[in-house]
């Protein structure tokens, strides 16, 4: 199949064409305009797959062009995988417009593609954000879905809604919607890994930058919450076992006997792990101390949330194989190959 992944520069973006490229001979293209991004991204991609992947610098939300430098000029899509978004839960409080605009719009459009150009499978990158504050733990596909605690999470819970509702209206059409719960880690090789713009939002590049120095403080966002330690729960999952996931949904939706228009699978590991079970793990890890603070809860945070894997584990045949630990390790050593190209040792990132 000829596969469009948006955002394909982006953190889960590359490791998914990664994970495509060594494990199917389905031909991957890109759009991602960098906003969150780097061009370079392409490079590591070639350094670890040995292939080059050929990205257009198209905004989503521009329909036209969209249609014309990308659908009418790439020729037919088999499927695509939509990561393309904005992301920072804190700063979607602060700027919901913005936030509003891009990740709706830019769905919207691309769904305007899929039914002019006849495209079949769509993956969606959604999120747990969708159940907000559940009422039971672990979640399921079942869990009624909430109002979210931010703009970022109503605009996957609304994304996953059109999709939906999309699906019902196009013969031949199936599409997934993927709730990652908290992605982690880097590529086994070192080579690739989370690198946003700015001061990061995540927990664990801000524990990578800071024992690197390069940021100045680590704040624990809240230590009054009502779990074993005080700090949030959360699911932490391998961005590799994430990046799997797509490649097996691709062969779930081009397989599948029985069509279904729409699905909603869960991506975690089953494991709920509090922010300072994560800070010791990288203590573990690396052999590193951590000098963090606490401070506030922080807005648009949930208090725990972690997955019921079954129906990705059953339906998708998806394992997840790393740890906590593994994805500790793998970000520090993501880590040190951007320390080294930050001193100008001759490294290729």
């Amino acid at each position: 199949m000829k596969i469009l992944v948006t955002g394909g520069a982006g953190y889960i973006g590359s490791h998914t064409i990664i994970d495509i490229v060594e494990n199917t001979n389905h031909e991957v293209v890109s759009i991602d305009n960098f906003s969150n991004s780097e061009p370079e991204t392409f490079e590591r991609i070639e350094q670890i797959t040995g292939k080059r992947v050929k990205n257009y610098d198209i905004d989503l939300t521009a329909y036209n062009s969209l249609k014309e430098l990308f659908f009418e000029k790439e020729g037919p899509i088999d499927g695509i995988i939509h990561f393309a978004a904005l992301k920072a839960v804190g700063e979607s409080v602060e700027k919901p417009v913005e936030y509003y605009h891009n990740n709706l719009n830019g769905m919207l459009n691309l769904l305007k593609c899929v039914q002019k150009y006849k495209v079949k499978h769509f993956i969606f990158s959604s999120s747990c954000t969708v159940y907000g504050n559940a009422d039971m733990q672990p979640v399921t596909e079942e869990t009624p879905t909430k109002l979210p605690e931010s703009p970022y999470g109503y605009t996957k819970l609304i994304g996953e809604n059109i999709l939906r509702d999309f699906s019902k209206t196009k013969a031949g059409f199936s599409a997934i919607s993927l709730r990652y719960f908290n992605p982690v880690g880097a590529h086994s090789s070192g080579l690739n890994g989370e690198l946003p713009k700015g001061r990061p939002n995540n927990l664990v590049p801000i524990v990578t930058q800071y024992a690197s120095g390069w940021i100045e403080d680590l704040t624990v966002y809240g230590d009054d919450y009502e779990t074993r330690d005080g700090t949030a729960i959360r699911d932490y999952i391998h961005v590799m076992d994430i990046a799997h996931a797509h490649v097996l949904a691709l062969e779930y939706l081009e397989n599948q006997i029985e069509s279904k228009p729409y699905e909603v699978f869960n991506l975690g590991t089953g494991i709920g792990v509090t922010v300072l079970e994560v800070l010791n793990s990288f203590i573990k890890a690396t052999g590193m101390n951590l000098d963090y603070q606490i401070g506030k809860r922080r807005s648009g945070d949930v208090a725990c949330i972690y997955a019921n894997n079954s129906k990705a584990r059953n339906s998708l045949h998806w394992d997840p194989k790393y740890t906590i630990d593994d994805a500790m390790l793998t970000a520090w050593q993501w880590q040190e190959q951007l320390n080294k190209a930050k001193h100008g040792d001759t490294v290729h990132l």
